[in-house]
């Protein structure tokens, strides 16, 4: 998940080291770090970090030790949000210019696509160095590379658009750029969409030829999701089903791949996790809104003490809204503040927006002089 606890100059806080920590407690195998940014121009959130050569390593060093108790792995999940950038820090851009829905993006350019590669491979190899257990390679929801994949996104007439083949050759460069950079042994995964679940967006036909193609690269992980934040589109994760969102989508992908497969989005139950790796169809599985609400949940489930924790039931709420009161509930976790009665969705709402504008100034100010200072 984008916890979206950064300082503002892309910086680890404390709040965010005790949020980590706090799940390395309860039980979890990993945890990974939601859309850290390879430099500070787009960024998804002024709460994300950003890792390369300018960062402070010995602060993500420390969030690396806080977060890796227990045993748990804490992975870096390395993004460029493209043309969902957040704008008021972005010049927001995509594989080809567009406007829709509202949203306008210019197109990327080719010498800034060649750069990419080596960007992911900078940010894993000092993720290393900063003893992360791992990196996660984002090409889901909507944030660049899931935007090289989809054909409603992509109409370049280059190498990187047209078929799925090119539309997946800036995913592969990534995926080789980084092994190159952070050895064999070093965990990568990618973080997958079954579908963007958008008209003439990306398919399921073409994420399996995609799942494929990854099984043939030296990655480690496959970890399967769907959906897009794009303005409009209905998000997976407030839907009103209680299954696994993607588990049919899975089972074709076993069949395409030996590599381990990972399903997130939709488990609310101990039984629906168990029956989803007892079957063969994946090997791990991916948690979000219900380690928000309850954080010691793995122990729980292994104790057999909660089978299911209490979701909110929302109604009515606005475009986003829903994030937003999840996202401030991780706030209170990493202020030791949660309670067991739900927090109001305005109040929810009003202190995310107010949080995202006051950090806007920070992040403005700092990577403005940051920029001017080496120029």
């Amino acid at each position: 998940m984008s916890d979206s606890l950064g300082d503002g100059t892309g910086h680890p806080t404390e709040p965010q080291m005790r949020l980590y920590q706090r799940w390395a407690e309860g039980g979890l195998a990993a945890s990974i770090i939601g859309e850290v940014q390879l430099t500070s121009h787009y960024a998804e959130n002024p709460g994300n970090l950003v890792l390369n050569e300018e960062s402070d390593l010995e602060r993500f060093r420390a969030l690396a030790l806080r977060g890796s108790g227990n045993g748990t792995n804490l992975w870096l999940q390395l993004g460029h949000a493209g043309a969902l950038a957040y704008a008021p820090t972005s010049n927001r851009k995509g594989p080809t210019a567009f406007d829709l829905q509202g949203l306008r993006c210019t197109e990327i350019t080719q010498e800034e696509i060649r750069a990419l590669p080596l960007q992911f491979a900078d940010t894993a190899r000092l993720a290393k160095q900063a003893s992360f257990g791992g990196v996660q390679i984002r090409a889901a929801h909507g944030f660049l590379l899931s935007q090289f994949l989809s054909p409603l996104f992509n109409k370049r007439r280059d190498e990187y658009g047209g078929e799925i083949t090119n539309r997946m050759r800036l995913l592969l460069e990534v995926i080789d750029a980084t092994r190159a950079a952070v050895g064999p042994a070093f965990p990568i995964a990618v973080k997958l969409n079954s579908s963007d679940e958008l008209e003439g967006g990306f398919k399921n036909d073409d994420a399996l030829e995609l799942v494929a193609a990854l099984d043939r690269t030296s990655i480690d992980l496959i970890d399967i999701s769907g959906g897009t934040y794009f303005p409009g589109a209905k998000s997976a994760s407030d839907r009103s089903g209680r299954g696994p969102y993607f588990l049919e989508f899975a089972k074709h992908a076993r069949s395409m791949t030996t590599k381990p497969l990972m399903l997130t989005g939709g488990f609310k139950t101990h039984a629906q996790a168990e029956e989803a790796v007892a079957s063969g169809t994946v090997d791990l599985i991916g948690l979000a809104r219900a380690l928000v609400l309850e954080p010691l949940l793995p122990n729980l489930w292994r104790e057999n003490k909660l089978d299911e924790p209490i979701f909110p039931r929302f109604s009515g709420t606005p475009e986003g809204g829903v994030t937003a009161w999840y996202t401030m509930r991780l706030a209170e976790i990493a202020a030791g503040t949660e309670g067991s009665a739900f927090g109001d969705l305005e109040g929810a709402i009003q202190a995310y927006a107010a949080r995202d504008e006051s950090r806007t100034k920070v992040w403005s100010a700092h990577f403005q002089r940051y920029s001017v200072g080496t120029s």
